[in-house]
């Protein structure tokens, strides 16, 4: 075996002496050989391809028990665990991106009176269905003056736990919201959409609600969301998405280990990654952005019974010839229910509008 001394290792693969020490004593980079008198590390030159790639994926980020995890596994799943890494960064970015763009419009703005306040405003209209199927309709929507929310329940006590997450978000459709802590309100807002969901639940997992709400500031909507119940926009004639389903199957479709025609009928499309449950260790962290908004728009939530059996074309067709909230609303529902209606159904739609028109 021909081996390395630490220095020649280190100048070959382009990682620092005291790098390796540290990866040696972290277990992700053993060396070959150690001198029994002097404690010398010696490397074989067999690990120079494993020390690239660790100094690779530091470079990417990746902590060092995802490193460990990587080196651990044959090309083609390190290849798949790389990819799932990355999937996540680029989503865990983009909701920074987002923070980060209202920050930097709040506060070059802080000093100018948001002059649209009084000229914009929501109309909207709710309603939740119980489907062809279901026994019980265990989903909750909710219209007011600023709050917008669908919820949708699962397990014995999920018709409870979506009604007390929506009534835990109601505190905030009050007349006046300030627009500068919006986001901060809302994080808040869900901590306590959190405990009273474990207090419905009563302290199981098998219980809890998927939650994605918008709060109108008069001039912006911030959006919230956990789970996979969605909120599209409509503007100019297209659809938008604007939530990403946190669920196994969108997981897996992220990493290109699925094509959406494979997804559609993947027999775990349902299994949840984040949810709002009766179990405090289960609670993720919910999606927050802020969406600026103009007259004209058409915001649509619904739960994942919508988009489980009516296309995304369709749900923007509908949208989009609908003359009003309510006329979108039933449109939408008896599409859901003419394709089979298997699960309950929940839309909320709003519309942006220049006061008085």
């Amino acid at each position: 075996m021909d081996v390395l001394t630490i220095g020649a290792f280190a100048k070959a693969c382009r990682l620092s002496p005291k790098a390796l020490r540290l990866y040696d004593e972290l277990d992700l980079l053993r060396p070959a050989r150690v001198d029994p008198d002097t404690g010398y590390r010696h490397y074989a030159v067999e690990q120079l391809e494993q020390a690239r790639l660790v100094a690779w994926l530091r470079r990417v980020g990746m902590p060092l028990a995802g490193i460990r995890h990587v080196c651990s596994l044959g090309p083609g799943a390190a290849a798949a665990e790389i990819r799932a890494y990355w999937a996540r960064v680029e989503a865990e970015t983009a909701v920074r991106g987002d923070l980060a763009a209202f920050l930097v419009d709040h506060l070059t703005e802080e000093s100018r009176r948001d002059t649209t306040m009084t000229t914009l405003e929501l109309r909207h209209r709710a309603h939740s269905d119980r489907g062809r199927v279901r026994p019980a309709n265990q989903d909750t929507a909710y219209a007011g003056a600023r709050l917008l929310a669908v919820a949708d329940g699962f397990g014995p006590a999920g018709a409870t736990a979506s009604a007390a997450a929506v009534e835990a978000l109601r505190s905030l459709d009050t007349p006046e919201v300030p627009a500068g802590g919006i986001l901060n309100l809302l994080e808040d807002a869900v901590q306590g959409a959190a405990r009273a969901v474990r207090d419905a639940a009563g302290g199981t997992e098998e219980a809890g609600t998927t939650l994605t709400a918008l709060l109108w500031t008069g001039s912006r909507l911030a959006l919230v969301h956990i789970g996979d119940s969605r909120a599209y926009l409509l503007r100019d004639g297209e659809l938008f998405r604007i939530t990403h389903d946190h669920t196994v199957v969108q997981s897996m479709l992220d990493e290109g280990r699925l094509t959406p025609e494979e997804a559609a009928s993947h027999p775990r499309r349902s299994l949840l990654l984040k949810a709002l449950t009766g179990e405090e260790s289960t609670t993720s962290v919910p999606d927050l952005r802020l969406h600026e908004a103009r007259p004209g728009d058409r915001y649509l939530l619904c739960s994942d019974g919508l988009p489980a059996v009516v296309p995304d074309d369709t749900i923007g067709h509908l949208l989009a010839t609908a003359p009003t909230p309510d006329e979108a609303v039933h449109a939408l529902i008896t599409g859901a229910n003419t394709a089979g209606g298997p699960d309950n159904v929940s839309c909320v739609v709003a519309d942006v509008r220049e006061a008085g028109a």
